[in-house]
């Protein structure tokens, strides 16, 4: 017995998977303002909608919000070809973008489908699926925007082994494959759109290593050109007991930046 059924946005949802406290929750952020500097901070990720924190290193819904609201339209097609827990998938529909949404990870593509399943008047069309984000099945200049958090290579793992899952690669192997994610983005982008990505830092062995400046000079030797650096504040960092301890002891700073870029075409 087939148990999903189709909707309008592209892609079949289990009748069971409505959230079940969206009675509790608004659908709009109370306190949104556009950011209109290079320092981002959200002390209060976000919550509403079905917003939450459960899928380990999703972004606050404020930063695509942010980025949806000042680079693109009402009706453009925004595109996360790392779309995991689904965040920018909601902002999307919630601000009136058709969506396409792809991971190589199937349990990710089905939480992305559960968050967007709720009512909502704005008309867009939301189509998530698996694919790869090296080889995307879309055709050239189709997308309007990007808007995009991949893995910061192998600092959290998205699977245990799904061929192809880039959070599995150590760094070196990391940045070889963001060359090709590069190229695809750079393809499907319209010209002079924009595309933008979060990535954040890594230490070795007490090191700093900038995968954040390494992969923006990928993306750069792509064809983008970079238009806004933004230093987006973490505040989800324990810097308490172990760690705390730690830094002290070894000498070193606890990273509680990342990076989000924005690139034009």
């Amino acid at each position: 017995m087939n148990i999903y059924r189709s909707t309008a946005w592209g892609f079949p949802c289990h009748p069971n998977l409505f959230p079940t406290d969206m009675a509790k929750k608004t659908l709009q952020p109370d306190d949104f303002e556009l950011q209109t500097t290079t320092v981002w901070s959200f002390p209060d990720r976000g919550k509403w909608a079905t917003h939450d924190a459960k899928y380990r290193g999703n972004w606050s819904p404020y930063i695509p919000r942010n980025v949806i609201l000042r680079y693109s339209e009402e009706g453009d097609t925004v595109l996360d070809q790392f779309v995991g827990g689904g965040t920018t998938a909601v902002e999307a529909k919630l601000t009136g973008r058709n969506f396409i949404g792809f991971d190589i990870n199937p349990a990710a593509v089905q939480l992305s489908r559960q968050k967007c399943d709720f009512e909502f008047a704005a008309l867009a069309n939301l189509a998530i699926d698996c694919a790869d984000a090296r080889a995307l099945p879309l055709d050239d200049e189709s997308v309007d925007l990007i808007c995009t958090h991949p893995p910061y290579a192998d600092i959290i793992h998205y699977s245990e082994d799904i061929p192809g899952d880039l959070s599995l690669l150590k760094q070196t192997d990391f940045l070889e494959e963001m060359k090709t994610v590069a190229g695809e983005c750079h393809r499907v982008l319209k010209n002079g759109k924009f595309c933008a990505m979060l990535m954040g830092d890594m230490r070795k062995k007490g090191m700093v290593v900038p995968l954040a400046f390494k992969t923006m000079n990928i993306f750069e030797q792509a064809g983008f050109k970079a238009k806004e650096i933004v230093i987006k504040e973490q505040h989800n960092c324990k810097a308490t007991g172990y760690w705390k301890t730690n830094s002290i002891k070894y000498n070193f700073l606890l990273l509680a930046h990342e990076y989000l870029f924005i690139f034009k075409k």
